[in-house]
């Protein structure tokens, strides 16, 4: 084949790349190897152990493996260890469903604060349970500038706080400003108002 192209190689080159492809590499033999050791302890403890505990275990048995091999060759076999409690999936895709407009154009760099803002909703694991949060980020500043926290994932609502509240308003082009000297000049001459029975509503 080689040859009908006008590509000369040695022979030697040729028979070391045939016998190079027949041979497995030692990485493939050790993969192997401890493939047979990952789904033994895997099945000898009921499904439950993941990476970090078949790791030890084969420490244990004198196997000497980086987790990050065990993870790899799990993912391989396809398996998983145990996770305690439920799993929260906040996300479902449907390729059928309208997709919502792309109104940034996928550009989340803004000018100024409050020109751009964009919107998200996650969960945080808490001692107490799932919360579920909805937030408004402003991208000018990457600053949360809205948030609301819920337990039920079916309605998230929209943010409480929004960037009006959050951020001061701009100042108009002019500013009535009163030190404190012409404060105090306008309170003395202010006088005091001394309620009479008339105005408390007695007998006048």
């Amino acid at each position: 084949m080689l040859s009908a192209h006008d590509s000369k190689i040695a022979p030697s080159t040729y028979y070391a790349h045939h016998k190079q492809q027949a041979r497995l590499a030692a990485r493939t033999l050790r993969d192997t190897e401890l493939k047979a050791l990952i789904i033994e302890t895997y099945e000898a403890n009921y499904r439950v152990y993941g990476a970090r505990k078949i790791l030890r275990h084969l420490n244990r048995q004198d196997f000497v493996v980086a987790r990050c091999t065990v993870e790899r060759l799990m993912r391989d076999l396809g398996i998983s260890g145990a996770v305690r409690g439920r799993k929260v999936i906040t996300t479902i895709s449907n390729a059928s469903a309208e997709r919502a407009p792309d109104l940034v154009d996928r550009d989340f760099v803004a000018p100024s604060p409050n020109r751009c803002l964009v919107a998200d909703f996650t969960h945080v694991t808490t001692f107490a349970g799932i919360i579920y949060v909805a937030f408004v980020v402003d991208t000018f500043s990457r600053r949360i500038v809205g948030s609301h926290l819920q337990r039920d994932p079916a309605c998230p609502r929209r943010p409480r706080d929004g960037p009006v509240a959050t951020r001061p308003r701009p100042k108009p082009p002019y500013e009535r400003r009163v030190d404190t000297s012409q404060r105090c000049r306008v309170a003395r001459q202010i006088q005091p108002v001394v309620a009479t029975p008339r105005m408390r509503g007695g007998d006048g």
